[in-house]
């Protein structure tokens, strides 16, 4: 099996190591097989970037290369660790014994010094399962490292369509209560009309009128459906057939009866627009929707400034009882912000003190 190629600095220095124990196996050696352990030495140096990269063939080598000379041991025993951190533990223990009885025909013909062949073999088993534990060990924690990532990405990518789908359900709502509005607009035009075409006989500043009606009604039409297709181009002005802002007293009072204290503040300079008063009302429904929501019983406070060539501010902020507030993953909060984009607005949420804040700024014309 080939496994992924390994950084360079991982291979050097994984060389260096080899090389560097390799040495001090062979100056303590002092035996009278000094050139079989100087070139079982060469082979096992120039074998170490071949762990990293061909682990399970090399190892076998690396192994054979052991039971020949105990200056091919730092390799072999390498060899057992970087298998059992790639493979899985059914080959890093094949490995591993192989390595044992390496080590085994090692012992045999060249005995170790201050140890008896028995406590050689024992101490040779323990090392190498030592080493499948700690590669298995390594193992398990990158995999589980890795399918968090893959978890997080996905959860990211769940949220990143969820978003999506809320601004899509957002903008077929709007595009439906404009074409409501739309609708009415065309019956008023085709009844004055129809009035026009029945009762010929009307004075004539009663013809002129209802033909200014219809010409009236006609151009809000017109205007009206430009708007609905330029919502669905992704524009950033509509027109809501919702309450505005002087409706605000009625909203406040209706979430009074249901239990939900409402402190409203501040002025507006100016006179604001239909479609801006429109959107803030659905701004205010919404961050009334979600205080009663995530923080229910606790009063929201809610201020609004504005002036001429400005902004109109909608502050509302409430007690942060249930931390889930400030994700922003409800798809409420993701509509509410799409329709502010729409709007030609811009959200801000954030969290400070234990307080929720949301604030909208929608522009105000000069």
């Amino acid at each position: 099996m080939t496994s992924p190629a390994p950084p360079p600095a991982a291979t050097a220095a994984s060389t260096v190591g080899v090389t560097a124990l390799t040495t001090v196996v062979l100056w303590g050696a002092g035996t009278s097989h000094l050139l079989l352990d100087v070139a079982t030495s060469v082979v096992a140096v120039a074998l170490t970037p071949l762990l990293l990269r061909r682990n399970v063939p090399s190892a076998v080598v690396a192994n054979l290369l052991a039971a020949l000379s105990p200056v091919a041991t730092p390799a072999a025993t390498m060899s057992t660790l970087v298998t059992a951190r790639l493979h899985p533990f059914g080959t890093a223990a094949r490995v591993a014994a192989l390595g044992v009885a390496a080590q085994a025909v090692q012992g045999w013909w060249r005995s170790p010094q201050g140890l008896s062949y028995g406590w050689w073999l024992l101490l040779m088993g323990v090392a190498h399962a030592a080493l499948v534990g700690w590669g298995a060990w390594w193992r398990a924690r990158a995999e589980l490292v890795a399918s968090l990532r893959q978890r997080a990405a996905q959860l990211e990518q769940d949220q990143a369509h969820r978003i999506a789908e809320a601004r899509v359900a957002e903008r077929a709502r709007i595009a439906r209560e404009m074409h409501d509005v739309l609708a009415h607009r065309l019956s008023l035009v085709a009844t004055y009309a129809g009035a026009l075409e029945y009762r010929p006989d009307l004075p004539p500043h009663r013809l002129a009128e209802a033909a200014g009606v219809v010409r009236e009604g006609v151009h809000q039409a017109l205007g009206e459906l430009r708007e609905v297709i330029t919502l669905l181009r992704d524009a950033t002005d509509d027109d809501l057939p919702a309450p505005g802002l002087d409706d605000l007293p009625a909203l406040v009072a209706e979430w009074a009866q249901a239990g939900q204290v409402v402190r409203v503040d501040g002025g507006i300079d100016t006179a604001v627009p239909p479609t801006v008063g429109k959107a803030a009302y659905r701004v205010l429904q919404e961050a009334l929707t979600n205080a009663r929501k995530h923080a229910p019983g606790e009063p929201v406070d809610v201020v609004l400034s504005g002036k001429a060539g400005g902004s109109l501010l909608i502050e509302v902020r409430n007690a942060l009882v249930a931390p889930a507030v400030m994700t922003g993953g409800g798809s409420g909060l993701a509509g509410l912000a799409e329709r502010v984009r729409l709007a030609g607005g811009r959200l801000q949420q954030d969290a400070d003190g234990g307080e929720f804040r949301l604030r909208v700024w929608l522009p105000l014309p000069a």
